[in-house]
């Protein structure tokens, strides 16, 4: 069993064929979807975009929203510990301030490249926290589950990768919802922590700008504006083990 898998009850094991009892009454079909649904996933996140500024301010219904976290937390987590927690940021005096701790940190990181980089890094429109109707801070609560947690005993990062596997389904769902999402990383966690009254213990791991938006790139943004081109595929895959491969 995977440790992304749902651990069984202890409480209901079985010696029996090392299966818990009442587990084929849990077990469903496992085809393919049909070609439509196939369809419809697959361009959900061939489409996906990361929106930094083309976001409409009407405010996003309640049921949607709630559709949104629905999918979050339907995401696989290591042991099951579902580490995360959605903080939900609509009053524009608090991002305000979050945008406030953003700049700080946009000025530094514009600091860190030179010459024509910087240019491009500062023609980049970063508006999302402004202009989204509805920002997301989703967490991971490193305690969660315990001190021992089934498949996080020898890697303890894997609730912040559990934590991932949350955003990019809410990420799929909007998109399927025609909502656009920005997810910003530029900024100091101990400021936006303070704003927000966050524990010590438990990490940022995203910040999200969430509203209706009229159109998307037909691409990623970074490479219609020139930063940087998808990689091709076949020289990210290798057989059997690491190979050589080119600085990329």
């Amino acid at each position: 069993m995977s440790a992304l898998d749902d651990p069984a009850d202890a409480s209901t094991a079985s010696p029996i064929a090392d299966a818990p009892v009442g587990t084929s009454d849990h077990l469903v079909a496992a085809g393919a979807f049909s070609e439509g649904e196939r369809n419809a996933v697959y361009r959900a996140i061939e489409t996906r975009r990361d929106v930094r500024d083309q976001f409409r301010p009407d405010p996003l219904p309640d049921d949607l929203v709630r559709r949104l976290l629905e999918a979050a937390h339907s995401a696989p987590s290591v042991g099951f510990m579902q580490p995360w927690n959605f903080i939900l940021i609509r009053q524009g005096e608090t991002r305000e301030r979050v945008w406030q701790a953003f700049h700080q940190a946009n000025e530094e990181a514009c600091g860190m490249f030179e010459g024509d980089r910087r240019a491009r890094y500062q023609r980049l429109k970063l508006e999302g926290i402004r202009k989204a109707p509805l920002s997301i801070c989703i967490t991971c609560d490193t305690k969660r589950g315990g001190p021992v947690v089934l498949g996080r005993t020898h890697n303890p990062d894997t609730d912040v990768y559990s934590t991932v596997c949350a955003v990019q389904n809410l990420w799929l769902a909007a998109r399927a919802e025609g909502v656009g999402v920005g997810w910003v990383s530029i900024f100091h966690e101990d400021a936006i922590k303070s704003i927000l009254g966050i524990p010590e213990h438990v990490k940022i791991v995203a910040w999200l700008c969430v509203g209706y938006v009229d159109e998307l790139y037909d691409m990623p943004e970074l490479a219609v504006k020139g930063w940087r081109d998808r990689l091709p595929l076949d020289k990210l895959v290798f057989e059997e083990g690491w190979q050589d491969c080119e600085d990329m």
